[in-house]
């Protein structure tokens, strides 16, 4: 994954601080991401407002179980680290060409309930998705959508027919704040999906972006892993800014 400059200012309009962590060792990451979401509760009980943060992270390897996480979801002992963690959710998997966007939001200062944050990411995915998609093509060949009765971005072909999933989502709310966040396969080696059912969804078939479209291509006007991740984080701040609404709910 490319590396992206980094924002640790804040600013009049409270655009969101940015961070990214390439190589993350996942149990130290998650702790950051908890002391932070403690220090801002601890903070707003003070009257102090901070500003909310988005992390652009890329994972060692590890698989990671929800906090109702189910063992048996897990079908294959792996040399991988298998972590308990507190978001929702079952098992799924982190790692090398995974693109991972933790939200350290408040949800009050939004105006978001959890239902519209849930909403609100996986229609970024569905936006970023569907442009990458079509970037080259006049024709709708496949489109990202999202699904009402099992969270997460779906790729369906010109047929209607679902393929599999490209991006999983799943987190943590404590006193109005959330944290963990959602995860989107680009380049990865969608093998690890094999040794668990992904979010608990036996035979669930996964996908990754570079099966659809050619992140390599060098040129100016090219989709690449960069630019998906930078138009992901343009269209999340768009929406906590109140710029982008929220699209009808699929039923």
């Amino acid at each position: 994954m490319a590396v992206l400059k980094m924002n640790n200012n804040t600013s009049p309009n409270n655009i969101p601080i940015l961070r990214t962590l390439l190589n993350a060792d996942y149990e130290s990451t998650h702790d950051a991401m908890l002391n932070t979401t403690l220090s801002r509760i601890e903070q707003k009980k003070q009257g102090i407002i901070t500003p909310d943060e988005l992390w652009v992270v890329e994972h060692n390897d590890v698989y990671t179980l929800g906090q109702a996480g189910k063992e048996e979801h897990i079908l294959q002992q792996v040399d991988t680290p298998i972590i308990h963690t507190d978001r929702g959710g079952q098992v799924t998997w982190h790692g090398k060409g995974q693109l991972v966007l933790y939200w350290l939001i408040d949800l009050n200062a939004a105006n978001w309930s959890v239902r519209d944050m849930v909403s609100h990411a996986e229609q970024s995915i569905e936006d970023v998705l569907n442009s990458a998609l079509t970037h080259d093509s006049h024709e709708k060949s496949f489109y990202a959508k999202s699904r009402r009765d099992a969270p997460g971005v779906y790729i369906y072909n010109n047929d209607d027919l679902m393929l599999g999933k490209i991006a999983s989502l799943g987190f943590k709310i404590k006193h109005g704040f959330s944290y963990h966040g959602i995860a989107l396969n680009l380049t990865c080696d969608l093998a690890v999906f094999n040794a668990i059912n992904p979010c608990g969804y036996a035979g669930m078939q996964m996908l990754k972006l570079e099966d659809f479209v050619d992140l390599a291509a060098t040129s100016e006007t090219a989709i690449s892993d960069l630019a998906v991740t930078k138009q992901l984080l343009s269209n999340i701040q768009q929406r906590l800014a109140g710029d982008i609404k929220l699209n009808p709910i699929n039923k």
